[in-house]
Parts: structure tokens; C-alpha cells; sequence
């Protein structure tokens, strides 16, 4: 995913610019590090007292010049009138924030608001459309069969949460004044791998699957999660 909202990035800004990135929902900051390498200012927004810890430690490992490029502030993504002012980033990035939020549409408006005009929304979703993907693989029948009319799964922590089609998500961006540019499957094939099993040694060969499928038709239509890219008009 990173070399998909990469590309976007290269496509719609002058190289060598130095973007305003909000991060909301940043978790341990995985993302905001990268893009501060980059050079980008980076402001991460976060709830979740453990992963601000989390963030904050990684940062602590990197370079003066990376640190000072990197602000977290404790607060909740449905807030961001709050924090800032209409206009005030480049790009925002909302990954794996939507599942857990029930009504997404109120956070998906304040966070468009948040970007100056030409500005990328990216966001991480769960697929709606391949809920029942993950059990069918795993032979599950009953619960595939299940999944097919629902937007609600159980994710890998236990927790009940809920998906996204991108047919309603298409319509959101659009009603919301950051119409979809582009979209991407992720986790085409690698779904059903277990958390923190070893990677593959062919790892640059399933990884080239995964970015050639994640763009192609019909394979992204039933990735796992989808990433869409809307820009500000």
C-alpha cells in the first residue's frame, strides 16, 4: 500500500515538495516515520494511549531533523474541526480507522474539510463486497455463506466491526467534495496468512502478486481491504 499512496503522491505534487500529512487513527506511526523520511511534515492524530506510546518511542529512535517534523496529538478523528483549521493539510490519511467507526460519513466530511483544494484523501477500508472471501478460504462454509449479506465481520482481535462497499464509499467521497481518483485491492492473496508467521523466502516475488493483482481487474474487487484515494476539488 505504501507504494500505491506513493505513487499518488508523485502524481499530484511537484517533486521535492514538502506536504502537510495528517494521520488519523496513526497507530504506532508506521506510516507518519515513513513520510517524515520523506521530508513531509507530518501531524498524527491518535486516541488509543498505547499506540501514542508506541508512536512516540519510534520516534524517539529517529534523527533530530525526522523528530521535528513529527507532531501526535491525543484526540479522536471524528474531532478534527477541533484541532485544526479547514484547509490546513495536503494529504490525509485514514487507514483502518472506518471499521471501527459506525456512522463513517460525519468523519469522512470533517476530514475533506481538513484539505486544501487538490488535496489526497486516502483511506484503508475494509472490503464489504469480499466479506465472505476469508472463511470460504479457510472452508468455512456456513460462515461464508453468512457473510454474503453482511457489512459486519468479526476482525482478528475479537472485535465486531464493520465494512465498506465501494460502490457507498464512491458516493460518500463524491458528496462530500473529494471524489475517488483512483483504488486499489490489498491482500488479494496473503488474507488468510497467520499474524507474525515468517514471510515466504520468495517474499519480493508474492509481494510483486500482490501489487500486480491489487490493480487489476477482477482480482482487487475481492481483496480483503480496499485503499481509495479521493482528491479535494
Amino acid at each position: 500500500m505504501a507504494r500505491q499512496l506513493d505513487e499518488q503522491i508523485a502524481a499530484r505534487f511537484a517533486v521535492g515538495r514538502r506536504l502537510r500529512v495528517l494521520d488519523v487513527g496513526m497507530g504506532q506511526g508506521t506510516q507518519a516515520l515513513r513520510l517524515a523520511r520523506a521530508g513531509h511534515r507530518i501531524t498524527g492524530l491518535e486516541q488509543d494511549p498505547k499506540m501514542i506510546s508506541a508512536a512516540r518511542a519510534a520516534l524517539s529512535g529517529e534523527p533530530e531533523g525526522i523528530q521535528e517534523r513529527v507532531r501526535i496529538i491525543e484526540g479522536d478523528g471524528r474531532d478534527t474541526g477541533v484541532h485544526f483549521l479547514p484547509g490546513s493539510f495536503d494529504v490525509v490519511l485514514c487507514h483502518g480507522v472506518l471499521m471501527y467507526v459506525e456512522e463513517p460519513d460525519p468523519l469522512l466530511a470533517g476530514l475533506a474539510r481538513m484539505l486544501a483544494p487538490g488535496g489526497l484523501l486516502s483511506l484503508l477500508v475494509r472490503n464489504g463486497d469480499a466479506l465472505a472471501m476469508r472463511p470460504g478460504l479457510s472452508r468455512d462454509w456456513a460462515a461464508a455463506l453468512s457473510a454474503f449479506d453482511e457489512v459486519t465481520y468479526t476482525n482478528r482481535l475479537g472485535l465486531d466491526v464493520r465494512a465498506d462497499r465501494l460502490e457507498g464509499l464512491t458516493a460518500t467521497l463524491a458528496g462530500i467534495g473529494a471524489p475517488l481518483h483512483a483504488w486499489y485491492g490489498v491482500r488479494v492473496f496473503t488474507d488468510t496468512a497467520e499474524d507474525g508467521a515468517q514471510p515466504p523466502a520468495d517474499v519480493e516475488t508474492l509481494l510483486a502478486a500482490e501489487e500486480r493483482a491489487g490493480r487489476t481487474d477482477p482480482y482487487r474487487g475481492v481483496a480483503a481491504l480496499l485503499h481509495l484515494c479521493g482528491v479535494r476539488g
